[in-house]
């Protein structure tokens, strides 16, 4: 069975070849990657062996049991999703070299500490397979303990600083840090909150809390037209010079304490969005977690379940499907679900269903999608809903039911729901989910066997592409390069054209 026919879309399993993913499936990718090809180091320089061997290494990965071979391809697949291409050739021979005793340079040794990590499923670190530290994420980032205000403002102000945000380059996203606190933890958070405020702090009332929502609908509104890649760095500015100010403020009441929070998360909620959206996704984890800790602070529910639907999603693209269902399953939990609005419901629920096509129980995500559909026809048609759910409309629907279709492997069902999504979407406010939708849309069609339409359904996408700055549009993009490359050489003057046209965006926008 070939990767297109595959319905699983599953990016964890065993391959020969690191894989690229296309529309959610698994693609070997054969083409060649700039990298370098020395066996005894990844990254920009050899150095050193160790003559007498990594034997902590060596003990590593006997207890994860996996031979050269296949912590190398775990490494390639964790190099893949991190956006690292100097390590997403590494090879049984490297792995060899590296017990032996040369040191892996470059960001290479973070790639393999995140690998071994995933396989042993705890935390491993540099010192314990025998490498020495580097300058690297604060871990308090992805600590669920870890204070939420200092954490948050610690990033941030890294995330800004040129200099400082190359360290932010080398790090992996963690399968680890997506293990949710237990429930004592949310009681704490709500206590913990209930007990900030600097009596000598800026005087903060209701006024304060609104200009936050009016910035967070700014910005919303550019990333649903322009994409992750635009402003993401003056949405970050704003969190870390303003709103922090804000979070250490002197409240009016506990009530303006607790808006002040949830606005606050979701200006997290967004710059990780955006960071997602972009292909940031180490950044984008750390962005979540600050997110779920200032909602859990603010006793809001519905905002963490809004935020956990979005690390679900993440995990879904990445291919994490346990992850992704346990994230998506706690976003849906009875207090959460009740907590939110009938149109934040039918979002939760259809990520919910993503999660369950994913991981191959069809009738659980059947059931969930029409639980999506009845909560989205009780929605408040006069705007009496929370901001960060406007873009949430049928389009927005169709298009997430048609993925967890495609997933299970109805693709007639789902071509009818992309095509539903593409006519209801307001695509001059949506263009960035527009274009991926259409690229999404030629992708059924194309393993259905329509090229010529899918060549104009791509056509369509790259029009709307223009101007938008996203990494799943590049991804789109990228997928339609690797269906058409076998018709590169035959007169199809329509791929030809959709294949050019594709090249051009990724080399103006990669």
């Amino acid at each position: 069975m070939s990767a297109l026919d595959d319905p699983s879309g599953a990016i964890g399993g065993t391959y020969s070849e690191p894989r690229i993913m296309l529309c959610g499936y698994a693609l070997e990718h054969r083409e060649p990657v700039n990298v370098v090809k020395d066996h005894q180091w990844c990254g920009r320089r050899p150095v050193a062996r160790n003559s007498v061997g990594n034997a902590k290494l060596v003990a590593a990965i006997a207890e994860a049991g996996l031979s050269h071979a296949q912590i190398a391809r775990v490494v390639a697949q964790v190099a893949i999703e991190s956006g690292v291409t100097e390590c997403a050739g590494i090879g049984r021979s490297h792995v060899s070299h590296w017990v032996r005793g040369t040191m892996p340079s470059g960001r290479a040794p973070l790639i393999l500490v995140e690998a071994l990590s995933r396989k042993l499923q705890r935390v491993v670190t540099l010192e314990e397979i025998g490498l020495p530290p580097q300058p690297s994420l604060s871990q308090d980032w992805l600590d669920w303990h870890a204070d939420t205000l200092v954490g948050l403002t610690d990033l941030g102000r890294v995330d800004v600083d040129a200099e400082r945000r190359r360290v932010l380059a080398t790090a992996a996203y963690s399968l680890a840090a997506l293990t949710l606190p237990s429930g004592s933890w949310w009681s704490e958070m709500v206590n913990r909150g209930r007990a900030r405020g600097d009596v000598e702090g800026h005087a903060v009332g209701r006024s304060d809390v609104e200009a936050v929502r009016d910035m967070v609908s700014l910005f919303s509104h550019v990333d649903q037209r322009r994409g992750g890649g635009h402003a993401r760095t003056a949405v970050v500015q704003y969190l870390t010079a303003d709103v922090s100010v804000f979070l250490r403020g002197r409240y009016a009441d506990e009530q303006v304490r607790r808006d002040m929070f949830t606005a606050a998360s979701e200006l997290a909620y967004l710059s990780g969005w955006m960071g997602f959206d972009n292909g940031e996704h180490a950044l984008a984890q750390r962005y979540f977690n600050s997110a779920v800790k200032l909602a859990a602070e603010a006793g809001d529910p519905a905002m963490a379940a809004h935020v956990l639907r979005a690390m679900a999603h993440q995990a879904v693209d990445l291919g994490h499907r346990r992850e992704a269902l346990e994230l998506s399953t706690a976003s849906v939990d009875r207090t959460r679900y009740l907590a939110a609005s009938p149109r934040e419901r039918s979002l939760l629920g259809v990520v919910h269903a993503r999660a369950l096509a994913v991981n191959r129980e069809a009738k659980a995500a059947a059931e969930a999608l029409l639980r999506a559909e009845s909560d989205l026809a009780a929605a408040s048609q006069d705007g009496d809903e929370p901001g960060r759910v406007f873009f949430f409309s049928q389009a927005s629907l169709s298009h997430e039911t048609a993925c967890a279709l495609r997933d299970t492997g109805d693709l007639r069902a789902a071509l009818s729901q992309f095509r539903l999504s593409v006519r209801t979407r307001k695509a001059s406010s949506f263009t960035r989910t527009h274009a991926v939708t259409l690229g999404y849309l030629g992708m059924v069609q194309a393993r259905q066997g329509d090229l010529e339409e899918a060549c104009a359904t791509w056509s369509r996408s790259l029009d709307a592409m223009e101007g938008v700055r996203s990494g799943r549009a590049r991804q789109v993009a990228a997928e339609m390069r690797a269906v058409l490359s076998p018709f590169r050489q035959t007169r199809n003057g329509a791929a030809a054209e959709v294949d050019a046209r594709a090249e051009r965006y990724l080399a103006i926008f990669s």
